[in-house]
């Protein structure tokens, strides 16, 4: 007797009716494993050099020119097959691999965001405290402040001198490169800070970096200890203290990229959120060679902070890039938008046994259980989001499953327990069909974040086999 006749009719119709939700581990070949696995290595890479969004276009440039992509201008001439790119500013990335399809039949965006929340060093920075020298920060995008506490800092950046020529910083990373850090009470002498509600434990003005504390050597000097650093800084960079009235200094986790577990399963590093949809997309368009529609990639700034600027997604810039591509065919842009289709590849929360009670759990996304398909986003009242059609779930649904995507639904968190955006209102405001599709993400937001491998491989297959898709 086979085994499908010795099922009961129950258990027939629950399979043939009913969801089942099962570990990837369990539906995937040891080879298989061990794909995710290599591919995770080359994202490590990535983490670690890639920790400002600034460096996550320079990773990005140089990956792109060197599998064939040249700046777009236009005018140039495209062709089926031809590689091209927008460097926006230094801070956001827009890259095309022209389809073989006529452009009028609209084009396959993949949407991710290259930013990451921070502390950002204030425009006056610099000062001295009972002769200890520090930075004034100002924390960029949702974090829990007390999470940025005597933790090793790096600092990342570009400083624009008076003359307007730039310097670059990076110091923290190697291994002889000294680090910062934000101080804070020792346990016996903070009963009364211990008494602040949690999002008060360290208060925004009191994320205060330690930069040094030996004074200039030299008698009656005031501020000695910030005079000491300043000429660090002059000795290094050619800087004075004004110049850092024109800078973008970041600081950000200076440790790196690292297996977590004893079966090595997950990768735990600062920014997953959300380069590692970033990576996962720029490696499936680097990865495409001969798409039928034209494939459309975009690594964009300002979604911490709500996507506002000129290199954040409210800006036009993605708009004029596929506009011009379409005029190179002799196209309007809006018709091309209109008929266009994006994923915004963005995190959503996976679902802590530790803290269970602020995800439901059949809407919710799971570590290890496939890239995570959101039909919508928000807070409470869906206030925010774009929120799919059904046309175009279902769309998705056949695609991903067509293609071996091991791939899961979930929501960012209960109804009414609060809720967050990501890009894809801004693209589907563009007359664009728009989904979030991303990586399940531990600990969102904190400086030590944590995903699976294989959920980063399903969405690098995810992102391939849309780019590559003809409907």
């Amino acid at each position: 007797m086979s085994s499908e006749k010795a099922k009961s009719k129950g258990k027939q119709l629950k399979e043939k009716l009913m969801t089942s939700k099962k570990n990837s581990v369990l539906k995937m070949t040891e080879e298989q494993v061990k794909e995710a696995d290599s591919f995770c290595e080359e994202y490590k890479n990535f983490l670690n050099n890639a920790k400002t969004e600034r460096e996550a276009v320079e990773y990005t440039v140089d990956l792109l020119e060197k599998n064939g992509f040249k700046p777009f201008k236009p005018g140039m001439g495209l062709k089926a097959g031809d590689k091209v790119y927008v460097n926006n500013r230094g801070k956001a990335v827009v890259m095309a691999v022209i389809g073989s399809e006529d452009i009028r039949s609209g084009v396959n965006i993949c949407a991710a965001h290259i930013d990451s929340p921070r502390l950002d060093l204030k425009q006056c920075p610099v000062y001295e405290d009972t002769e200890m020298a520090l930075f004034k920060t100002h924390y960029y995008g949702g974090i829990k402040k007390y999470q940025w506490s005597v933790i090793p800092l790096a600092l990342h950046g570009v400083i624009v001198k008076a003359d307007g020529t730039s310097v670059k910083v990076r110091i923290g990373e190697e291994e002889d490169d000294p680090v910062f850090c934000v101080n804070d009470l020792l346990p016996h002498l903070a009963a009364e800070q211990m008494k602040r509600p949690l999002a008060q434990g360290i208060k925004g003005e009191e994320l205060n970096i330690v930069i040094g504390s030996r004074p200039f050597k030299e008698d009656d000097l005031s501020e000695a200890v910030k005079l000491n650093i300043l000429n660090i800084l002059n000795e290094k960079y050619g800087i004075v203290e004004e110049d850092l009235l024109s800078a973008e200094l970041e600081a950000v986790p200076a440790f790196k990229a690292k297996d977590v577990g004893f079966d090595r399963s997950l990768v735990g590093s600062y920014g997953h959120d959300d380069r590692v949809c970033a990576y996962t997309a720029l490696k499936a368009t680097v990865d495409c060679d001969a798409p039928v529609k034209t494939a459309v990639t975009v690594l964009t700034d300002k979604e911490e902070t709500g996507s506002d600027g000129n290199t954040g997604l409210q800006s036009s810039y993605l708009k004029f890039f596929i506009c011009d591509l379409a005029a190179e065919f002799g196209a309007e842009g809006r018709h091309v938008l209109s008929a266009s289709q994006c994923l915004s590849a963005d995190v959503n929360s996976a679902f802590d046994p530790t803290f269970p009670d602020v995800l439901e759990k059949r809407n919710c996304a799971y570590i290890n259980y496939g890239v995570c398909v959101t039909k919508f986003t928000g807070a409470r009242g869906k206030s925010g989001t774009s929120d799919a059609s059904a046309e175009f779930v279902g769309k998705i649904r056949r695609l991903l499953d067509s293609n071996d995507v091991i791939w899961q639904t979930g929501e960012l968190g209960k109804v009414d327990m609060g809720g967050g955006g990501t890009v894809a209102a801004y693209i589907a405001n563009m007359n664009i069909d728009t989904i979030d599709v991303g990586v399940p993400v531990l600990s969102m937001h904190a400086p030590f974040e944590t995903v699976s491998k294989i959920d980063t491989y399903m969405a690098y297959k995810a992102f391939k086999a849309f780019i590559g898709s003809a409907d």
